[in-house]
Formats: C-alpha cells, sequence, structure tokens
C-alpha cells in the first residue's frame, strides 16, 4: 500500500500542472497553488447555491442567476489558475500547441502588468467589501436569519479571498525581479 501511494506521489509530482521552474523560489511555488487553493471555497459554495444546496436560506435565485453564477465561479477559477503561470514554463514560454504564438517568449509585462492589476484590483475590492460590512451595507452577517452553519459556511468561504490579492501582487513581483534584466541582483566584480 505504502509503494502505491509513494508512486501515485511520483506521477502527481511528474504532472506538468505541479512543474515549477528550478529558479522560482519555494515561497513563489506555494503561493502559487495557494492563489487557487484560496479561491475554491467560494467557487464551491456559488455552485451548491446553484445546485440548490441550503448553503443560505435567505438567497432565492431568479433563472438568469443560475447560468451567471456558474460561469462566475469557472471564470473566477480560471484566473486563479493563471496564476501558476508566474512560477511554471507556460508563463516564460507559450505552449507551442497554441496557434500564432505557440513557442514563443512571454515579453514579462504581459504578465506582470495584467498580475499586478488584477492583485490590486482584489485588494481594492476585499477592502470595499470588509468596509462595507463595518458601515453596515448589505445585510451584516451577525442579522442574518441563516442559521449559525450557514453563517460560518458563507464567512468561511469567502474570508480566504483576502489572500488571493496580496498573493498574487507579491508572484508578479517576484516574476518581474526574476525576468527583467534590470531587475537581477548585480554582482561586484573582484577589482
Amino acid at each position: 500500500m505504502v509503494g502505491r501511494v509513494v508512486g501515485l506521489r511520483g506521477r502527481v509530482a511528474g504532472h506538468p500542472l505541479f512543474r515549477t521552474l528550478p529558479d522560482v523560489p519555494r515561497w513563489a511555488r506555494i503561493s502559487a497553488f495557494a492563489v487557487v487553493l484560496v479561491n475554491i471555497p467560494s467557487v464551491l459554495w456559488r455552485i451548491a447555491l446553484v445546485a440548490r444546496v441550503p448553503v443560505h436560506q435567505e438567497m432565492r435565485l431568479h433563472g438568469w442567476e443560475y447560468p451567471y453564477l456558474t460561469v462566475l465561479s469557472v471564470g473566477q477559477l480560471g484566473v486563479a489558475m493563471l496564476a501558476l503561470g508566474l512560477v511554471q514554463s507556460w508563463g516564460e514560454v507559450t505552449p507551442r500547441r497554441l496557434p500564432f504564438v505557440g513557442g514563443r517568449r512571454v515579453p514579462p509585462p504581459a504578465a506582470t502588468v495584467p498580475a499586478l492589476v488584477g492583485g490590486l484590483i482584489v485588494i481594492a475590492a476585499c477592502a470595499y467589501a470588509a468596509w462595507g460590512v463595518h458601515a453596515g451595507y448589505g445585510t451584516p452577517v451577525s442579522e442574518m436569519t441563516s442559521p449559525g452553519v450557514q453563517r460560518v459556511a458563507l464567512v468561511g468561504a469567502y474570508l480566504p479571498l483576502a489572500a488571493w490579492g496580496p498573493l498574487v501582487t507579491a508572484l508578479a513581483i517576484a516574476y518581474h525581479r526574476r525576468r527583467h534584466p534590470s531587475a537581477q541582483p548585480t554582482t561586484p566584480r573582484p577589482a
């Protein structure tokens, strides 16, 4: 049984999704996967809502909201997975299977700028949401009539998103430092 687990771990670790570049710091590798992981709870909560699992007593969805929440959830997870490109080879050279751009080098600003802007937008959105809850806009979590378990599930699903912006911003800065020639540390030449 132990041999099977080790064999599986070797196959999983060798999968292209888990291969990071050798010059990527360990903290960046962990952060890139953390970006995906902090998004999963809110995606699952929304999908459960669409599937009519009783995750929120007060929410009644209308016809158009079902596809909207599904597309929002899939899109959110897709955007979160782009953070993996900041630590993997497909973030530096596009995969050959892509038409027109396959096999070409990714210009550093093409990855850094959207990642920084996206990270700052997520930070601003989380700050605005926290301020809105504090200022009493909308229904405060403490006043929801949903049972305690549903409130805990809601907060537990969305609270991890507060880490998304800072993680992506840090990854973008590390990517820029790794890829931009002027950002490389220079070693003094011996006299």
